[in-house]
């Protein structure tokens, strides 16, 4: 048993700056895409706004399409092997992309880019496969700071690269440190108690969700990753231009944008094991009930502000809640799920989350331009209340009383317990 513990800890922390990598190396090239395409000759503002939108839009796209299919490969030949397929291949992509000479070459590659990602859903699904079920929510929530400490540093890191050595660099760069994801999970991440599912037992999706005893609280955790994103990425369109709005004599707008921007991961950070641990011992499904509440709150605030100082007050708050959300939905998702099947489930999560991150900043573009920079937060946070509503109606505890079993339980234990009399 000890050698058993000290294994899962090694992949918490191996996975965690995998994690990390995977983050810094993705959030450092994302800022200067429009710079880089208008560097291969696409000119004037339309032009430029709409190969930039493709070009970004496009990775995610593919990757929601693709992450069911990741997911059940990961189930029939191991989540280690997806780690290793993704740190590899977007890493062999990003390196191509400091050669295109035009931008449609970057375009495709962007595409390629979304076909060969799924470092982090299968990451999350290798430890939640491998901790105990009573210490899920705190090793999620841990493992989710390495990707928000890697999306907070990206942008600062690739912003000074591109200062210094030039836009191409950033993507070279980028690539050596999926590399070191690559290495990093290669040597010491070590998937323990794994069991292969064969062709032959490998569900349909119908089949997958049937053999839930929650499909609509699944249903719904999946809608809330999407919610979730897309209020992270609603307000990316006008932050920069509302903090100018607030500010208009400031010189380093700029700047403060950034540092406004960059406010929730920092508070995330502190939140996430934290509240992670919390939702352990008081349930899970209150904490993310209690955090989307608290969102909704804040973003209602944050229409009412007056000052760039207010605004980066509340996006401060609002990260310690967004610290905690999306941890909160993915440890559910272990809870209410077997392990022969999470691979799927996360897969599926996996493309919610993409769909939110194409929906968010078109929600907020179009808000924006019918109505106004705050109606953005009021938009957002309507359909924060809307899916607080859905999760209320949904949620109940799952019969086999999965949270309470261990790793380690069998199938007729876990049968057993659920026969037991409900108190």
């Amino acid at each position: 048993m000890p050698r058993s513990i000290e294994s899962w800890k090694i992949n918490l922390i191996s996975v965690w700056f995998g994690c990390f990598f995977t983050g810094l190396a993705i959030s450092q090239i994302i800022p200067f895409l429009p710079l880089y395409i208008e560097q291969l000759g696409i000119a004037g503002g339309d032009a430029l706004s709409i190969w930039s939108g493709l070009t970004f839009s496009i990775t995610f796209v593919v990757s929601a399409a693709v992450a069911p299919l990741w997911g059940s490969l990961a189930d029939r030949k191991g989540r280690k092997l997806m780690l290793l397929r993704a740190a590899f291949g977007m890493g062999v992509v990003i390196l191509l992309q400091a050669f295109v000479t035009q931008a449609w070459q970057l375009l495709l590659l962007r595409a390629l880019m979304g076909l060969t990602s799924g470092y982090i859903p299968n990451a999350m699904a290798l430890v939640a496969a491998q901790v105990p079920r009573d210490r899920s929510g705190w090793a999620l929530s841990c493992v989710s700071t390495g990707q928000i400490g890697g999306v907070i540093l990206g942008p600062m890191l690739g912003g000074l690269l591109a200062d210094w050595v030039g836009l191409r660099m950033v993507f070279i760069v980028t690539a050596a440190l999926l590399l070191i994801s690559f290495l990093v999970t290669l040597f010491l991440i070590k998937e323990t108690g794994y069991t292969p599912v064969s062709k032959k037992e490998k569900l349909s999706g119908r089949e997958v969700f049937a053999s839930l005893d929650n499909p609509k609280l699944m249903l719904c955790l999946f809608v809330t990753t999407m919610v979730i994103q897309m209020c992270n990425g609603s307000v990316n369109p006008i932050l920069t231009l509302f903090v100018r709005e607030l500010a208009p004599t400031a010189e380093n707008i700029a700047f403060l944008s950034g540092v406004i921007a960059a406010l929730p991961g920092v508070s995330a950070l502190i939140a996430a094991p934290r509240l992670g641990r919390l939702g352990d011992r008081i349930g899970t499904q209150r904490i993310l009930l209690a955090t989307m509440v608290a969102s909704l709150l804040l973003l209602l605030a944050m229409s009412f502000v007056t000052s760039a100082t207010q605004l980066g007050v509340l996006r401060f708050l609002l990260g310690f809640a967004d610290g905690a959300m999306m941890p909160a939905v993915q440890t559910l998702l272990v809870r209410h799920s077997r392990d022969n099947i999470t691979g799927r489930i996360f897969g599926y999560n996996q493309s919610f989350m993409y769909l939110g991150n194409v929906a968010g900043p078109l929600l907020g573009a179009a808000v924006s331009a019918l109505t106004g920079y705050r109606w953005v937060f009021f938009a957002t946070a309507l359909v924060v209340l809307l899916n607080v509503l859905l999760l209320r109606r949904f949620y109940r505890r799952p019969r086999t009383l999965l949270a309470s079993t261990e790793r380690s339980s069998t199938h007729s234990a876990s049968a057993a317990e659920s026969t037991k009399t409900p108190r």
